[in-house]
């Protein structure tokens, strides 16, 4: 099984996604890392030197890359990757993949990313009483997109350990 982690950024799809993977025994995939890798630059590099359409359409090409492996994994995608392109049909028609909403309240967001702007490149310009205002944007635009996933698990009160116990349960 293909398991691929969505939500907005600071959600926890890279933690989750790790412990995750550990517990099934498949390997973990952090779609950013992956890019990171392929391009020798971080994604904040990229956004700065190449462009926002840039690296959505690097995105496309190694997230279609990565589903066509054939072998188990968790995959956590970047924050905006199932509303650009057709990455969420991609996804959807690609063998064997389960999606997997983390669904965050923007209170809980705004918290994790205030301690965490200067390595997010949507966020790191903005003051903190912006903050708030910018993931309720996002949120509201995204949510069309991310409630497309067939599981929706709200993380906001629970430890990692809980999240990845109740994915187990409910991925089988």
């Amino acid at each position: 099984m293909k398991i691929v982690l969505l939500g907005y950024m600071g959600c926890g799809k890279s933690t989750i996604g790790r412990l995750l993977a550990k517990k099934k025994n498949v390997s973990f995939i952090d779609l950013d890392t992956y890019i990171e890798e392929k391009e020798h630059m971080t994604v904040s590099e990229i956004f700065e030197n190449k462009g926002e359409i840039y690296f959505r359409k690097q995105e496309h090409l190694y997230l279609k890359e990565i589903l066509a492996f054939n072998k188990p994994f968790v995959l956590a995608l970047g924050g905006g990757t199932p509303c650009y392109g057709d990455n969420m049909s991609v996804i959807q028609n690609s063998n064997n993949v389960t999606t997997v909403y983390l669904k965050t309240s923007i209170a809980t967001i705004t918290q994790r990313l205030t301690n965490e702007k200067s390595q997010r490149p949507l966020v790191a310009r903005l003051k903190k009483e912006e903050l708030a205002e910018f993931i309720a944007k996002h949120l509201f635009e995204r949510g069309y997109f991310y409630n497309k996933a067939i599981y929706k698990v709200t993380v906001d009160t629970k430890t990692v350990d809980e999240i990845v116990s109740e994915l187990i349960i409910l991925l089988g």
